[in-house]
């Protein structure tokens, strides 16, 4: 893990409806991670790309970011596309995929019922966000997937919200220098209802190499 020292605990309890939720799942998968699923990628990344939980069949099962279900597939085909992936297809987490210049992570830890964190689970793992934010020093842009993403990273940054409005390939000079660039979250739903396609997608990412070989 390259950020080991900001990880929570494997049993974390800060929020009891995540921990009931791990639990019943361990008892069905009991060969899943089922547990806060740490960060992951190249830890001088200039990229840090901030996502919303862990999906069940995901990062819940395999322990790595988006690594084993349908929204990892997108993301890791467009880092693969932009240089950031050695695969376009990250299945398990000992697949050898690495990540170059970028790392995954996200606003909250464990998988939450419905995918859906209430706003006192995210708070509650926003200091982990915050310890490895403050760790990756090297990082330039910042891009969230979806809005829970985008608020949490600028609440960590304790700006106005409203100064700071959620937009795709929307990007925001932040008071530190760096930016931010939304993305719509490259969920399964996103994309089979068309509201993000490959291309959109891509251009995210895109635009963050553009920006980061800037003066």
């Amino acid at each position: 893990m390259p950020l080991a020292g900001s990880e929570p605990p494997h049993d974390c309890k800060r929020c009891p409806r995540l921990v009931h939720l791990r639990e019943e799942l361990k008892e069905e998968f009991p060969d899943w991670w089922n547990a806060p699923v740490p960060a992951w990628g190249d830890p001088k990344a200039w990229l840090g790309i901030i996502g919303l939980a862990p999906g069940k069949q995901g990062a819940n099962r395999t322990g790595r970011p988006f690594t084993g279900d349908a929204s990892g597939d997108l993301l890791f085909q467009t880092l693969f596309n932009c240089g950031m992936s050695s695969s376009p297809v990250s299945a398990a987490a000992d697949d050898g995929v690495e990540l170059n210049g970028a790392i995954i992570l996200n606003a909250v830890k464990c998988l939450p019922p419905g995918n859906k964190p209430l706003l006192a689970e995210v708070s509650n793992c926003r200091n982990f966000l915050s310890a490895q934010i403050a760790e990756l020093t090297a990082l330039r842009i910042i891009v969230a997937l979806g809005k829970i993403a985008h608020d949490s990273f600028l609440r960590h940054l304790g700006v106005k919200l409203a100064g700071y409005k959620f937009g795709h390939l929307t990007e925001h000079k932040l008071p530190d220098g760096r930016t931010l660039i939304d993305s719509y979250h490259c969920s399964r739903y996103n994309t089979q209802t068309g509201r993000l396609t490959d291309e959109m997608f891509e251009a995210v990412f895109r635009r963050a190499s553009q920006l980061r070989d800037q003066p």
